[in-house]
């Protein structure tokens, strides 16, 4: 038997699995959690909120506080240094570096064997199962699977202990099974240079038959062009004439969907997009035409929700916060996990609605600190992702990158909103991309349009071209170039902006 055919029969095995918890999703989670408290009973974290003693999850959530970063870090810090059993019994050494959109500093998420095997590794793996369910007599382990991957580098905190992009600890860890597929070499793909790692990573991929690309929409961009300037080809459909998948998390893909189907040239491509987080691997698109993610229930994740009309961002006790039985469709929520990881009632910073509960599917509606609010116009990531993918579509514009925030009322002005847009092509009518944009957060914001009524509070949007490698340049000066880092689409203030025009003017003296 072809081992495509063994392959595609073991992942395959899963789906069952998968229905299970789809069908008894609350006894899942329930055993989950149960497993989580018990394993990290003994932990110092397990000693201090004596978990030994946590019947069930009311007194979780009575006697464990919620936690950011910050509240976690003094415990990592310590794991870095080599302590063991501070958050989770088993031997953590490795550590996801993420960028935290939301903050200058970076931030250091412990990877444990188990969050690596049962939940990273094993997403990877339901991805493919799920796949080979949906469409019959795939062939993708009979060519390379391409990984646009971030960088890794030794943590010299502690001599066993390392950091780095958590898609560079996934190729550094990653079993056999997958290795042996996977293009291009490690030395290039854990390069820490970005603009030669592409280099390189092009030039020696256009001889291989790849019939998978995963990655982040903006870097594989980069990537692709590269690929036909190098092979002088048009679409990838010429390079790699067996292409069918390309996997993308990360940000919303449909600013970037118009460009890929273009330059990718195949009328049955398939885009699948994943939710994994430096914390956890979330959830997967598993139907064809629903855009939803499901929920998976079964990776060591134990999660509870925010509902961010409640939400104080606070590290205590006191927020609203429900299970996911009391979930409801349609409202926005913070989300929260404890993991086997050791991160214990951590809010992510992401947030998410559902579309479904039975079974539980969502989508990615922003972050809990990136939206502009400044005038009541609540306007998410979720809202200015659509909003530039139908502006784009309507002048044949492609964005590389934005970021907008507000412009503040003053004696002489009313307030608005500044967005700094760079372009890979440029819109046909930069007026007709303005108003377009406008009206369609109008649309899909009933406060934003409200705010907007006869320019009584918000003016129309103010947009200002940036020359291309404006981003790149401020990722840069903040040490974030490349890997999981990404520019914030949203803030409240106009701290990052003001941050990326410096930038551009120190560029061009």
């Amino acid at each position: 038997m072809p081992f495509n055919s063994i392959f595609s029969w073991i992942v395959k095995k899963r789906i069952h699995q998968i229905e299970l918890f789809k069908k008894f999703p609350l006894e899942v989670q329930n055993e989950l959690f149960q497993h989580l408290i018990s394993f990290a009973s003994d932990t110092e974290y397990g000693k201090k909120y004596q978990f030994h003693e946590l019947s069930s999850y009311q007194d979780f959530k009575e006697k464990v506080p919620l936690t950011f970063y910050d509240d976690l870090k003094p415990f990592i810090d310590r794991v870095i240094e080599g302590e063991q059993s501070v958050l989770w019994p088993t031997t953590t050494k490795w550590f996801a570096k993420s960028s935290g959109t939301t903050s200058s500093k970076s931030k250091l998420i412990p990877v444990t064997r188990e969050s690596l095997e049962d939940c990273h590794y094993k997403g990877g793996k339901d991805l493919l199962s799920i796949y080979y369910n949906n469409y019959e007599n795939r062939k993708l382990y009979n060519g390379k699977h391409l990984i646009v991957g971030g960088s890794a580098q030794v943590n010299h905190l502690s001599e066993d202990s390392y950091f780095g992009d958590l898609s560079a600890i996934i190729v550094k860890n990653l079993p056999w099974w997958a290795e042996i597929k996977r293009t291009p070499a490690k030395e290039i793909t854990l390069m820490n240079e970005w603009e030669e790692k592409l280099e390189k990573m092009a030039q020696s991929t256009i001889d291989e038959d790849v019939y998978i690309i995963a990655g982040v929409p903006s870097w594989t961009m980069v990537l692709i062009k590269r690929v036909l300037e190098i092979t002088g080809k048009k679409t990838l459909k010429e390079v790699w004439p067996n292409l069918e998948l390309y996997m993308h998390g990360g940000v919303s893909f449909e600013p970037y969907r118009y460009e890929f189907e273009k330059l990718i040239g195949f009328d049955d491509m398939h885009y699948v997009e994943t939710y994994n987080a430096s914390e956890g691997f979330f959830g997967i698109q598993d139907e064809i035409n629903n855009d939803g993610l499901l929920l998976m229930l079964d990776y060591g994740i134990f999660y509870e929700f925010i509902p961010m009309k409640d939400f104080q961002g606070t590290s205590t006790l006191s927020e609203n916060v429900v299970s996911l039985e009391d979930v409801k469709v349609g409202e926005n929520y913070a989300l929260v996990i404890s993991t086997n990881g050791g991160l214990w009632r951590y809010i992510v910073g992401d947030t998410i609605v559902f579309t479904e509960l039975k079974p539980y599917r969502f989508k990615i509606s922003g972050r809990t600190k990136s939206y502009i609010n400044t005038f009541g116009e609540e306007v998410v990531v979720e809202n200015a992702e659509k909003a530039i993918a139908s502006a784009s579509k309507a002048t044949s514009a492609q964005v590389r990158d934005y970021h907008a925030c507000p412009i503040y009322m003053d004696d002489h002005s009313k307030g608005g909103h500044l967005w700094l847009i760079e372009f890979i092509t440029e819109p046909s009518d930069l007026k007709m991309f303005q108003r377009t944009l406008d009206h369609s957060l109008k649309d899909l914001n009933s406060d934003y349009e409200a705010k907007r009524y006869k320019d009584m509070i918000l003016q129309e949007p103010t947009i200002k071209v940036l020359p291309v490698g404006s981003f790149d340049l401020w990722l840069k000066s903040n040490n974030k170039l490349g890997g999981q880092n990404k520019v914030p689409r949203l803030a409240n203030n106009r701290e990052i902006s003001e941050q990326i025009l410096q930038c551009i003017i120190h560029n061009e003296k």
